[in-house]
């Protein structure tokens, strides 16, 4: 006991140091944020007329996205008319929440079937794990850059197939077009994670279920997602986290505009501190961190409950396995 806890102890002091640098790097900006979310813009005062410095606001920053609660110059608090950035939150909500639910999905599917592919054995594999990784290693930047070219109104989508839809304009098309960016460039880190999952998995178990006279479906759905889950859902987790906070690809891609059809939640923030409102952006920041915190407390909680997987591979069972064992011990009683 007595050497448990030196080793304890000792193991404090180590990392005592990384979490030191960590509370101060990670900590202070979070705290200094939610500060400053409680403290007002600089403007003018309604009573005086004058140009005067910010002070405590309470929940102003907050009810002015929330509920587009704004003041005029006469001191008189009333709906925030249009062309506020403040209007803007509720449809970026929207936006981020729908770019988040559609592409996290789209790439997994995709990725579990890259990671089943690159799993097999085949002559050049290691080349085609290379090739699929490719797109994820390609900075953001360039890639918004390189999918313009693709959908611009003269680009090689409307060439190839013979249409004309204006991709950066057109709501839907636009969406559209940064949902399939997205999706090209980041299925294959999901690609990557799952693969993990699938190669820490026996292959004793495959050729067992095999000569139970399992289907190729059953070994997929009883087997290879209750034990690849725990890989799989750290990859849904770090890629719903990601899209939330989605904001080069969209902006370099279509519009920096808030009011563009595919403007998210970080488009808000960095226009309202292009505006000089650092302590609204600062309420705006603090909003998309519980939303991401939200989020993924629900995805560990209840997603992530049995992260292991082994409650889901006790109790299932390949249908019919029973009845072919007894069969099998019966026909060796038989033979003896």
């Amino acid at each position: 006991m007595q050497k448990s806890g030196s080793q304890a102890r000792s193991a404090a002091w180590l990392i005592a140091p990384a979490l030191v640098v960590l509370a101060v790097v990670i900590g202070y900006p979070i705290l200094r944020a939610i500060f400053l979310s409680f403290q007002a813009d600089k403007g003018l005062d309604p009573a005086t007329g004058l140009f005067v410095e910010g002070g405590f606001a309470g929940f102003d920053n907050y009810l002015y996205w929330l509920t587009n609660r704004c003041m005029s110059p006469s001191g008189v608090v009333s709906t925030c008319p249009p062309g506020v950035l403040a209007t803007d939150f509720w449809p970026s909500v929207r936006i981020t929440l729908f770019f988040t639910v559609v592409t996290v999905a789209l790439e997994t599917i995709l990725g579990m079937i890259m990671a089943l592919i690159m799993n097999r054995e085949f002559r050049g594999r290691a080349l085609v794990r290379a090739a699929v990784l490719i797109p994820w290693a390609i900075p953001t930047a360039v890639t918004a850059k390189l999918w313009q070219f693709i959908f611009a109104d003269r680009g090689i989508v409307n060439s190839l197939f013979d249409l004309d839809v204006s991709w950066t304009t057109d709501p839907w098309a636009a969406r559209s077009a940064v949902i399939v960016a997205d999706v090209w460039k980041t299925a294959p880190f999901m690609a990557l994670l799952i693969l993990a999952g699938l190669q820490m998995i026996p292959k004793d178990v495959y050729e067992a279920a095999r000569v139970d006279g399992a289907s190729r479906w059953q070994q997929f759905w009883l087997i290879t997602i209750p034990l690849v889950k725990p890989a799989l859902m750290v990859a849904v987790l770090f890629r719903t986290l990601d899209a939330l906070r989605m904001y080069d690809l969209p902006v370099i891609m279509i519009s920096a505009s808030s009011n563009s059809p595919t403007a998210t939640i970080s488009q808000l923030v960095v226009e309202d501190m292009r505006q000089n409102n650092f302590n609204s952006a600062s309420a705006l920041s603090t909003l998309i961190f519980l939303l991401i915190f939200a989020v993924a407390f629900i995805m560990i909680r209840f997603l992530g409950a049995d992260v292991s997987g082994q409650r889901g591979v006790k109790s299932r069972k390949v249908p019919g396995t029973r009845r072919r064992r007894e069969a099998q011990e019966e026909k060796k009683e038989v033979a003896a």
